[in-house]
């Protein structure tokens, strides 16, 4: 990959001006917004690629939506789980449930909405009976699709993500009372707010993207770990609502399937070629990564990335 990622970070760190942190999560009001960092994991050449701060660990907030979904894709099948979420674009915020209303939907629009991603955390809370464990076995998967052992939970965020939820609990109750969630509210909101202040680095999502971009396998022991039809399913989600509000106008203009957390990260995976992993906390209105998708354009654009070119 002939690619200066020092220089092009140097020329595109200043667009993070423009954005600010997600503040409305105390815990993350803090987080020092003049940081990018990327990591590529090159299929290929069977190498990682990292530059600026790439090393920095960040919540991984709704990009552990992805993981969530497989996990329960893995658990309960691809049938059951969209039995209980839909697979459709919203043109409404990713916290919000009005698009329900509008269309007296039965289930919600996708799994990377705030609320498809509640419902789809209760299925593995539920998971046929009570499961006692549920963020663990998370947990667990995400160490190892991520191939990162050492990421962890950090209490100060979860504790943050909880005592400011209240819009994500109101989601939660809404489906309880619409009779669309099985498991209990409290425990599928518990596991939610945990997995998403998971700790993560760029090279985590790196080795996440990589995985999807290599059909489920895991590119560092050739083993698989998804299905085919998950990574397949996952990554045209991510393409169609994985940037929030934004999704449309990136499929365009990036035209490889990405997933943004407002912890300021971005997953990608460019299939067949490389896993990227993102991250830059300074956000624009809808959620998304300023300088992460700026940096993120420019490479697809490089690396002629674009699938529909």
């Amino acid at each position: 990959m002939n690619l200066d990622l020092n220089a092009l970070i140097e020329e595109i760190l200043p667009k993070q001006k423009e954005g600010k942190v997600a503040s409305y999560i105390p815990a993350l009001a803090s987080v020092d917004p003049n940081q990018l960092g990327i990591a590529f994991y090159d299929l290929k050449n069977q190498q990682i690629i990292q530059a600026g701060d790439s090393k920095t660990r960040f919540a991984i907030e709704s990009i552990s939506k992805v993981i969530a979904l497989l996990w329960a894709i893995k658990k309960l099948g691809i049938q059951e789980v969209f039995t209980y979420v839909g697979s459709r674009q919203t043109g409404f915020a990713f916290n919000s449930a009005l698009n329900m209303e509008i269309t007296h939907a039965k289930k919600p629009l996708n799994p990377f909405v705030n609320v498809g991603a509640i419902m789809t955390t209760s299925l593995i809370v539920q998971d046929k009976e009570i499961n006692p464990h549920p963020f663990a076995e998370i947990l667990a998967f995400t160490k190892e699709i991520c191939n990162d052992p050492d990421l962890y939970l950090d209490t100060q965020i979860y504790l943050s993500e909880k005592e400011t939820g209240d819009l994500n609990r109101s989601l939660a109750y809404y489906l309880k009372a619409k009779n669309m969630m099985i498991a209990k509210v409290e425990p599928s909101l518990d596991t939610y707010f945990k997995q998403c202040s998971i700790m993560v680095t760029t090279k985590s999502l790196a080795n996440l993207g990589a995985v999807l971009a290599n059909d489920g396998i895991k590119p560092w022991d050739n083993q698989r770990l998804i299905s085919s039809e998950s990574a397949t399913v996952t990554k045209s989600l991510m393409m169609t609502a994985g940037l929030y509000n934004q999704s449309g106008t990136y499929s365009r203009l990036i035209g490889v399937p990405t997933k943004s957390g407002v912890g300021g990260g971005l997953v990608s995976a460019a299939p067949h070629k490389f896993g990227i992993g993102i991250f830059s906390p300074a956000l624009n209105d809808e959620g998304n990564s300023v300088a992460g998708l700026a940096l993120l354009q420019s490479i697809v654009d490089k690396l002629d990335l674009n699938i529909f070119k």
